[in-house]
């Protein structure tokens, strides 16, 4: 395990959910009915409800319209039942793409995201093409303020966990999926609410991508998949130095 640690989370977050408010919590409403949808309605019983509550919060969603969300599903209500469906691609320079979705209408999202990948110099790839490259893991984020680092490091030496990273406003915990729930339970007990926590797909390796034009190629398909109404994660496994990243922002 890592304390200060180098490694980089590079998976693309263009933020494209976090430029409008309204796009942002019909992602947190939707993710936050699916989790009802598929486990108990009590968030002390449902690990990731209780993320998604948790993240909402974070986003100041009131408790009204969170506790909406988790009603939505737990209905009788079949006609607008949203189903989670992945997509596996590829973009400009061979980088893998794995793009997530909630939706109530498959065939529309199947059009749309093929639409996006071949409108912006991407491909569509069939169930499998690209997960090989990634592996899916717990994400737990902290804001600095509640703890110093070596305090937080103390603590988390006892939890198992893969890595530790501190960031300019947060610290970050990777984990094993099959720990995830435990270890955001022994850190909300410890520290209260995380300011996010997810689950995340981690890039095993990355291509770099140094030529200009690729790279804002890619980063235009990755924004314009993020903005897509069903799409609720984007991941990728590029990379792209500081120095032309600055050209392109």
């Amino acid at each position: 395990m890592a304390g200060h640690s180098k490694f980089k989370n590079i998976m693309h977050r263009k933020g494209a959910q976090d430029k409008k408010r309204a796009k942002l919590f019909s992602r947190l409403i939707r993710e936050i009915s699916v989790s009802a949808k598929l486990g108990s309605p009590d968030p002390a019983s449902n690990p990731r409800l209780r993320a998604a509550i948790n993240n909402a919060l974070s986003s100041n969603m009131t408790k009204d319209t969170i506790d909406k969300a988790v009603k939505k599903h737990t209905s009788q209500d079949e006609k607008n039942l949203i189903e989670e469906i992945t997509y596996e691609g590829f973009g400009p320079g061979g980088v893998a793409i794995i793009v997530e979705l909630m939706t109530d209408n498959k065939n529309r999202s199947a059009s749309e995201v093929r639409s996006t990948f071949s409108k912006y110099n991407g491909n569509l790839g069939i169930s499998g093409s690209v997960k090989h490259n990634f592996k899916k893991v717990g994400m737990i984020s902290y804001s600095k303020d509640i703890t110093s680092f070596e305090n937080f490091f103390e603590f988390c030496v006892g939890l198992n966990i893969n890595d530790i990273i501190e960031n300019d406003d947060t610290f970050d915990i990777e984990t094993d999926l099959e720990v995830f729930s435990q270890t955001l339970e022994s850190l909300e007990g410890k520290y209260s609410v995380a300011k996010f926590s997810s689950l995340e797909w981690k890039p095993l390796n990355s291509i770099e991508i140094s030529n200009e034009d690729d790279a804002r190629s890619l980063l235009v398909l990755l924004e314009k998949l993020e903005e897509l109404d069903d799409v609720q994660n984007v991941f990728s496994n590029f990379n792209i130095n500081d120095t032309l990243m600055e050209k392109l922002t």
